[in-house]
């Protein structure tokens, strides 16, 4: 399927020099890829594993001072 998009000056100009510092890519393999990063489902098994780490930490840790890891 083709379809049109607008793409503001501002934005069309980074583009243009981001495909200029990568000539193995084009404006449809960057929107392709750049969708599919948007689109695909998220895993959130590492953030809440990552979660579990912490145990019977204050409400107040994560502005607390005195927890800040130095």
């Amino acid at each position: 399927m083709k379809c049109t998009l607008y793409i503001p000056d501002e934005l069309w100009t980074q583009l243009d020099q981001y495909l200029k510092d990568r000539p193995e890519q084009n404006p449809s393999s960057l929107v392709q890829a750049a969708l599919a990063e948007k689109l695909r489902p998220k895993n959130g098994s590492r953030l809440l594993s990552l979660a579990g780490i912490v145990e019977n930490a204050p409400t107040d840790a994560s502005v607390n001072k005195d927890y800040l890891i130095s």
